[in-house]
Protein backbone atom coordinates (compact mmCIF):
# COMPACT_ATOMS: atom_id res chain seq x y z
CA UNK A 1 0.00 0.00 0.00
CA UNK A 2 1.38 3.44 -0.86
CA UNK A 3 1.41 6.48 1.43
CA UNK A 4 -1.60 8.37 -0.02
CA UNK A 5 -3.74 5.22 0.17
CA UNK A 6 -2.55 4.52 3.72
CA UNK A 7 -3.26 8.03 5.01
CA UNK A 8 -6.67 8.40 3.35
CA UNK A 9 -7.77 4.98 4.55
CA UNK A 10 -6.94 5.90 8.15
CA UNK A 11 -8.78 9.24 7.82
CA UNK A 12 -11.82 7.26 6.67
CA UNK A 13 -11.51 5.19 9.86
CA UNK A 14 -10.42 2.07 8.08
CA UNK A 15 -7.36 -0.10 8.71
CA UNK A 16 -4.55 0.08 6.11
CA UNK A 17 -1.33 -1.96 6.20
CA UNK A 18 0.29 0.15 8.94
CA UNK A 19 -0.19 3.26 11.03
CA UNK A 20 0.88 6.34 9.02
CA UNK A 21 3.17 8.99 10.52
CA UNK A 22 3.33 12.78 10.27
CA UNK A 23 5.40 15.61 11.75
CA UNK A 24 4.12 19.15 11.22
CA UNK A 25 7.71 20.44 11.13
CA UNK A 26 11.11 18.78 11.06
CA UNK A 27 14.08 20.96 12.04
CA UNK A 28 16.86 18.64 13.14
CA UNK A 29 19.93 18.28 10.93
CA UNK A 30 21.44 15.59 13.16
CA UNK A 31 18.55 13.22 12.53
CA UNK A 32 18.44 14.03 8.82
CA UNK A 33 22.19 13.36 8.51
CA UNK A 34 21.64 9.99 10.20
CA UNK A 35 19.31 9.10 7.34
CA UNK A 36 21.96 10.07 4.79
CA UNK A 37 20.60 13.51 3.89
CA UNK A 38 23.28 16.18 3.52
CA UNK A 39 21.72 19.27 5.01
CA UNK A 40 22.20 22.92 4.23
CA UNK A 41 20.22 25.99 5.25
CA UNK A 42 18.21 26.95 2.18
CA UNK A 43 16.26 29.52 4.19
CA UNK A 44 19.47 31.38 5.00
CA UNK A 45 19.84 32.19 1.29
CA UNK A 46 16.62 34.27 1.21
CA UNK A 47 18.15 37.58 2.36
CA UNK A 48 20.92 37.47 -0.25
CA UNK A 49 18.56 38.27 -3.13
CA UNK A 50 16.20 41.15 -3.89
CA UNK A 51 12.43 41.13 -3.53
CA UNK A 52 11.65 40.90 -7.27
CA UNK A 53 14.07 38.06 -7.83
CA UNK A 54 12.64 36.32 -4.76
CA UNK A 55 9.13 36.32 -6.27
CA UNK A 56 10.47 34.89 -9.55
CA UNK A 57 12.28 32.10 -7.73
CA UNK A 58 9.24 31.26 -5.61
CA UNK A 59 7.06 30.98 -8.71
CA UNK A 60 9.42 28.58 -10.52
CA UNK A 61 8.19 25.00 -10.23
CA UNK A 62 11.65 23.70 -11.11
CA UNK A 63 13.32 25.67 -8.32
CA UNK A 64 10.57 24.81 -5.86
CA UNK A 65 11.07 21.13 -6.63
CA UNK A 66 14.84 21.42 -6.09
CA UNK A 67 14.21 23.03 -2.70
CA UNK A 68 11.85 20.24 -1.63
CA UNK A 69 13.85 17.26 -2.83
CA UNK A 70 16.05 16.60 0.22
CA UNK A 71 13.26 17.02 2.74
CA UNK A 72 11.05 14.68 0.73
CA UNK A 73 13.80 12.10 0.46
CA UNK A 74 14.31 12.26 4.22
CA UNK A 75 10.60 11.63 4.82
CA UNK A 76 10.74 8.65 2.49
CA UNK A 77 13.76 7.13 4.25
CA UNK A 78 12.34 7.78 7.73
CA UNK A 79 8.89 6.38 6.77
CA UNK A 80 7.11 9.64 7.60
CA UNK A 81 4.14 9.33 5.30
CA UNK A 82 2.97 12.96 5.02
CA UNK A 83 5.13 15.89 3.95
CA UNK A 84 3.71 19.41 3.39
CA UNK A 85 4.42 21.65 0.42
CA UNK A 86 4.21 25.38 1.16
CA UNK A 87 1.47 27.29 -0.68
CA UNK A 88 1.31 30.53 1.33
CA UNK A 89 3.26 32.68 3.80
CA UNK A 90 6.00 33.27 1.24
CA UNK A 91 8.57 36.00 2.00
CA UNK A 92 7.58 39.32 0.46
CA UNK A 93 10.09 41.93 1.62
CA UNK A 94 13.68 41.35 2.77
CA UNK A 95 14.66 43.63 5.68
CA UNK A 96 18.17 42.43 6.49
CA UNK A 97 20.18 39.24 6.55
CA UNK A 98 17.96 36.50 7.91
CA UNK A 99 14.94 38.77 8.44
CA UNK A 100 11.94 39.26 6.14
CA UNK A 101 8.27 40.22 6.12
CA UNK A 102 5.99 37.53 4.77
CA UNK A 103 2.90 38.17 2.69
CA UNK A 104 0.64 38.30 5.77
CA UNK A 105 2.72 41.02 7.43
CA UNK A 106 4.63 38.84 9.88
CA UNK A 107 8.27 39.74 10.55
CA UNK A 108 10.19 36.46 10.51
CA UNK A 109 13.81 35.57 11.23
CA UNK A 110 16.00 32.56 10.49
CA UNK A 111 18.35 31.59 13.30
CA UNK A 112 21.15 29.06 13.46
CA UNK A 113 21.17 26.23 15.99
CA UNK A 114 24.94 26.06 16.28
CA UNK A 115 25.20 22.49 17.57
CA UNK A 116 24.26 20.93 14.23
CA UNK A 117 23.68 23.86 11.87
CA UNK A 118 19.89 23.57 11.78
CA UNK A 119 18.20 26.75 10.57
CA UNK A 120 15.04 27.62 12.51
CA UNK A 121 12.45 30.06 11.23
CA UNK A 122 10.80 32.09 13.98
CA UNK A 123 8.28 34.89 14.42
CA UNK A 124 9.56 38.26 15.71
CA UNK A 125 6.67 40.73 15.57
CA UNK A 126 3.90 42.16 13.46
CA UNK A 127 4.72 44.56 10.66
CA UNK A 128 1.42 46.48 10.96
CA UNK A 129 1.49 49.27 13.52
CA UNK A 130 -2.11 50.33 12.94
CA UNK A 131 -5.23 49.18 11.11
CA UNK A 132 -4.39 51.79 8.45
CA UNK A 133 -1.07 50.01 7.85
CA UNK A 134 -3.05 46.83 7.26
CA UNK A 135 -5.43 48.54 4.82
CA UNK A 136 -2.50 49.82 2.74
CA UNK A 137 -0.85 46.36 2.54
CA UNK A 138 -1.34 44.55 -0.76
CA UNK A 139 -3.32 41.42 0.14
CA UNK A 140 -1.95 38.04 -0.94
CA UNK A 141 -3.40 36.71 -4.17
CA UNK A 142 -4.67 33.11 -3.95
CA UNK A 143 -4.23 32.78 -7.71
CA UNK A 144 -0.50 33.60 -7.72
CA UNK A 145 1.11 30.77 -9.65
CA UNK A 146 3.71 29.97 -6.96
CA UNK A 147 0.97 28.46 -4.81
CA UNK A 148 -0.30 25.90 -7.28
CA UNK A 149 3.24 25.34 -8.57
CA UNK A 150 4.42 24.42 -5.08
CA UNK A 151 1.68 21.80 -4.75
CA UNK A 152 2.33 20.45 -8.26
CA UNK A 153 6.09 20.33 -7.65
CA UNK A 154 5.56 18.32 -4.48
CA UNK A 155 3.14 15.96 -6.14
CA UNK A 156 5.52 15.37 -9.04
CA UNK A 157 8.29 14.48 -6.59
CA UNK A 158 5.92 12.14 -4.77
CA UNK A 159 4.84 10.34 -7.91
CA UNK A 160 7.91 10.44 -10.14
CA UNK A 161 10.85 10.31 -7.70
CA UNK A 162 9.42 8.79 -4.54
CA UNK A 163 7.12 6.13 -6.03
CA UNK A 164 4.27 7.39 -3.80
CA UNK A 165 6.18 6.28 -0.70
CA UNK A 166 5.36 9.71 0.74
CA UNK A 167 2.17 11.77 0.48
CA UNK A 168 2.85 15.38 -0.49
CA UNK A 169 0.03 17.64 0.68
CA UNK A 170 -0.35 21.40 0.13
CA UNK A 171 -0.38 23.63 3.20
CA UNK A 172 -1.49 27.18 3.88
CA UNK A 173 -1.69 29.66 6.71
CA UNK A 174 -5.34 30.00 7.59
CA UNK A 175 -7.47 32.24 9.82
CA UNK A 176 -6.37 32.97 13.38
CA UNK A 177 -2.62 32.68 13.75
CA UNK A 178 -1.49 34.72 10.77
CA UNK A 179 -4.14 37.35 11.47
CA UNK A 180 -2.94 38.31 14.94
CA UNK A 181 0.73 37.82 14.14
CA UNK A 182 0.60 40.47 11.41
CA UNK A 183 -0.28 43.02 14.11
CA UNK A 184 1.18 41.52 17.27
CA UNK A 185 -1.06 40.32 20.08
CA UNK A 186 -1.40 43.66 21.90
CA UNK A 187 -2.53 45.65 18.85
CA UNK A 188 -4.72 42.80 17.65
CA UNK A 189 -6.48 42.72 21.02
CA UNK A 190 -7.45 46.35 20.46
CA UNK A 191 -8.68 45.52 16.96
CA UNK A 192 -10.96 42.85 18.44
CA UNK A 193 -12.67 45.64 20.36
CA UNK A 194 -13.61 47.20 17.00
CA UNK A 195 -15.96 44.68 15.38
CA UNK A 196 -15.83 46.16 11.86
CA UNK A 197 -12.03 46.04 11.82
CA UNK A 198 -11.91 42.54 13.27
CA UNK A 199 -14.46 41.28 10.75
CA UNK A 200 -12.50 42.83 7.89
CA UNK A 201 -9.27 41.08 8.90
CA UNK A 202 -10.86 37.66 9.42
CA UNK A 203 -12.95 37.98 6.25
CA UNK A 204 -9.83 38.79 4.24
CA UNK A 205 -8.12 35.67 5.56
CA UNK A 206 -11.24 33.56 5.10
CA UNK A 207 -11.81 34.60 1.48
CA UNK A 208 -8.15 33.97 0.62
CA UNK A 209 -8.13 30.52 2.24
CA UNK A 210 -11.44 29.38 0.75
CA UNK A 211 -10.31 30.39 -2.73
CA UNK A 212 -6.90 28.75 -2.38
CA UNK A 213 -8.45 25.54 -1.07
CA UNK A 214 -10.83 25.52 -4.05
CA UNK A 215 -7.89 25.91 -6.46
CA UNK A 216 -5.90 23.12 -4.80
CA UNK A 217 -8.86 20.74 -4.49
CA UNK A 218 -9.86 21.33 -8.11
CA UNK A 219 -6.32 20.31 -9.05
CA UNK A 220 -6.77 16.99 -7.26
CA UNK A 221 -5.34 17.78 -3.83
CA UNK A 222 -6.65 14.98 -1.62
CA UNK A 223 -5.61 16.42 1.75
CA UNK A 224 -4.84 20.05 2.64
CA UNK A 225 -3.03 21.19 5.77
CA UNK A 226 -4.18 24.40 7.51
CA UNK A 227 -1.61 26.04 9.79
CA UNK A 228 -3.70 27.81 12.41
CA UNK A 229 -2.83 27.83 16.10
CA UNK A 230 -6.03 28.63 17.99
CA UNK A 231 -4.55 28.61 21.48
CA UNK A 232 -1.63 28.24 23.82
CA UNK A 233 -0.92 25.97 26.77
CA UNK A 234 -3.30 27.77 29.13
CA UNK A 235 -6.23 28.22 26.77
CA UNK A 236 -7.48 30.12 23.74
CA UNK A 237 -6.12 33.37 22.31
CA UNK A 238 -9.57 34.96 22.49
CA UNK A 239 -13.04 34.24 23.82
CA UNK A 240 -14.85 31.22 22.32
CA UNK A 241 -17.61 33.59 21.16
CA UNK A 242 -15.12 35.35 18.88
CA UNK A 243 -14.08 32.05 17.34
CA UNK A 244 -17.75 31.27 16.72
CA UNK A 245 -18.34 34.71 15.26
CA UNK A 246 -15.24 35.14 13.10
CA UNK A 247 -13.44 31.81 12.66
CA UNK A 248 -15.81 28.86 12.45
CA UNK A 249 -18.13 30.19 9.72
CA UNK A 250 -15.05 30.48 7.50
CA UNK A 251 -13.59 27.16 8.63
CA UNK A 252 -16.85 25.47 7.65
CA UNK A 253 -16.73 27.10 4.21
CA UNK A 254 -13.13 25.92 3.82
CA UNK A 255 -14.03 22.34 4.75
CA UNK A 256 -17.15 22.39 2.55
CA UNK A 257 -15.09 23.61 -0.43
CA UNK A 258 -12.59 20.79 0.08
CA UNK A 259 -15.20 18.09 0.67
CA UNK A 260 -17.04 19.11 -2.49
CA UNK A 261 -13.96 17.90 -4.41
CA UNK A 262 -13.47 14.80 -2.22
CA UNK A 263 -10.56 16.47 -0.44
CA UNK A 264 -9.86 16.25 3.31
CA UNK A 265 -8.76 18.98 5.74
CA UNK A 266 -5.97 18.52 8.31
CA UNK A 267 -5.93 21.32 10.90
CA UNK A 268 -2.72 21.95 12.83
CA UNK A 269 -3.42 23.89 16.01
CA UNK A 270 -1.37 23.95 19.19
CA UNK A 271 -2.84 24.77 22.56
CA UNK A 272 -5.72 23.78 24.79
CA UNK A 273 -8.76 23.68 22.46
CA UNK A 274 -11.21 21.98 24.81
CA UNK A 275 -13.69 24.90 24.81
CA UNK A 276 -14.04 24.84 21.00
CA UNK A 277 -13.35 21.17 20.28
CA UNK A 278 -16.88 20.39 19.17
CA UNK A 279 -16.91 23.54 17.00
CA UNK A 280 -13.83 22.24 15.19
CA UNK A 281 -15.57 18.92 14.55
CA UNK A 282 -18.82 20.57 13.48
CA UNK A 283 -16.93 22.76 11.01
CA UNK A 284 -15.95 19.59 9.14
CA UNK A 285 -12.25 19.23 10.01
CA UNK A 286 -11.16 15.67 9.17
CA UNK A 287 -7.82 15.48 11.05
CA UNK A 288 -6.60 17.44 14.09
CA UNK A 289 -2.89 17.72 14.89
CA UNK A 290 -1.07 17.58 17.31
CA UNK A 291 -3.40 17.36 20.37
CA UNK A 292 -0.64 19.09 22.31
CA UNK A 293 0.17 16.98 25.37
CA UNK A 294 1.88 19.72 27.39
CA UNK A 295 -1.15 21.98 27.93
CA UNK A 296 -2.12 22.95 31.46
CA UNK A 297 -5.57 21.33 31.21
CA UNK A 298 -5.61 17.65 32.26
CA UNK A 299 -8.91 17.21 30.39
CA UNK A 300 -7.22 18.06 27.08
CA UNK A 301 -6.02 14.50 26.86
CA UNK A 302 -5.94 12.57 23.61
CA UNK A 303 -7.23 9.36 25.22
CA UNK A 304 -10.19 11.10 26.87
CA UNK A 305 -10.92 12.99 23.67
CA UNK A 306 -10.75 9.78 21.66
CA UNK A 307 -13.34 8.13 23.92
CA UNK A 308 -15.71 11.02 23.28
CA UNK A 309 -14.96 12.04 19.70
CA UNK A 310 -12.90 9.23 18.18
CA UNK A 311 -15.61 8.29 15.69
CA UNK A 312 -15.96 11.88 14.45
CA UNK A 313 -12.38 12.97 13.74
CA UNK A 314 -8.92 11.54 13.11
CA UNK A 315 -6.27 12.33 15.71
CA UNK A 316 -2.65 13.01 14.77
CA UNK A 317 0.41 13.27 16.99
CA UNK A 318 0.57 13.77 20.78
CA UNK A 319 3.93 12.26 21.87
CA UNK A 320 5.39 15.09 23.96
CA UNK A 321 8.41 16.86 22.42
CA UNK A 322 9.59 17.59 25.98
CA UNK A 323 9.55 13.86 26.67
CA UNK A 324 11.40 13.29 23.42
CA UNK A 325 14.03 15.86 24.35
CA UNK A 326 14.46 15.14 28.07
CA UNK A 327 12.64 11.92 28.96
CA UNK A 328 13.90 8.40 29.39
CA UNK A 329 13.80 6.10 26.40
CA UNK A 330 11.65 3.68 28.37
CA UNK A 331 8.91 6.29 28.92
CA UNK A 332 9.05 7.33 25.25
CA UNK A 333 8.59 3.72 24.24
CA UNK A 334 5.76 3.25 26.75
CA UNK A 335 3.87 6.31 25.50
CA UNK A 336 4.39 5.39 21.85
CA UNK A 337 3.01 1.92 22.53
CA UNK A 338 -0.02 3.34 24.32
CA UNK A 339 -0.82 5.74 21.48
CA UNK A 340 -0.74 2.92 18.94
CA UNK A 341 -2.51 0.39 21.17
CA UNK A 342 -5.41 2.66 22.18
CA UNK A 343 -5.86 4.95 19.17
CA UNK A 344 -4.86 3.03 16.06
CA UNK A 345 -7.31 0.07 16.00
CA UNK A 346 -10.02 0.71 13.41
CA UNK A 347 -8.10 3.60 11.86
CA UNK A 348 -8.50 7.23 12.88
CA UNK A 349 -4.97 7.81 14.18
CA UNK A 350 -1.77 9.19 12.60
CA UNK A 351 1.40 8.66 14.67
CA UNK A 352 3.68 11.57 15.58
CA UNK A 353 4.95 14.01 18.16
CA UNK A 354 2.88 16.50 20.12
CA UNK A 355 4.28 19.40 18.13
CA UNK A 356 7.32 18.86 15.88
CA UNK A 357 10.83 17.44 15.79
CA UNK A 358 13.17 20.24 16.86
CA UNK A 359 16.98 20.37 17.29
CA UNK A 360 16.77 19.55 21.02
CA UNK A 361 15.52 16.02 20.33
CA UNK A 362 18.43 13.53 20.32
CA UNK A 363 18.70 10.97 17.55
CA UNK A 364 18.41 8.00 19.89
CA UNK A 365 15.10 9.25 21.31
CA UNK A 366 13.64 9.94 17.90
CA UNK A 367 14.68 6.44 16.89
CA UNK A 368 13.12 4.97 20.05
CA UNK A 369 9.82 6.53 19.01
CA UNK A 370 10.13 5.32 15.42
CA UNK A 371 11.22 1.82 16.40
CA UNK A 372 7.99 1.33 18.35
CA UNK A 373 6.03 2.34 15.25
CA UNK A 374 8.08 -0.04 13.11
CA UNK A 375 7.61 -2.93 15.56
CA UNK A 376 3.99 -2.47 16.60
CA UNK A 377 2.42 -0.19 13.97
CA UNK A 378 1.32 -2.89 11.55
CA UNK A 379 -2.33 -3.90 11.28
CA UNK A 380 -3.94 -5.74 12.95
CA UNK A 381 -2.67 -3.85 15.98
CA UNK A 382 -1.18 -6.08 18.68
CA UNK A 383 0.69 -4.05 21.27
CA UNK A 384 1.51 -5.58 24.67
CA UNK A 385 0.66 -3.63 27.82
Amino acid sequence: MNAPERVLKVINHEEPDRVPAFESAFTNNTIMEHYGIKTRALSSQIPKIGDKMLKKLEASKKILKMGMKKLYEFHRRASLDIVPSICSLFPRTVLEKGVFIDECGRVMRTELYEKDGTMILGYIEGHFKSFEDYESWEPPDPHWKARLNSFLAGRELQQEKMNNEIFSIPSTGSLMEVSWEGFGLELFSRILARPKQAKRVFDDRGKFTVELVKILAENDAQLILLWDDFGYKNGLFMSPRYYRKYIFPWLKQICDAAHKQDCKILLHSDGDLIEIFEDIINSGVDVLNPIESTTANPEYDIFKLNEKYGDKITFSGNLSPIMLAMGEISEIESMAKRLIRELAPGGGYIFGSGHSINPAIPLEKFEAMQNIKRKYGNYPIKVPN
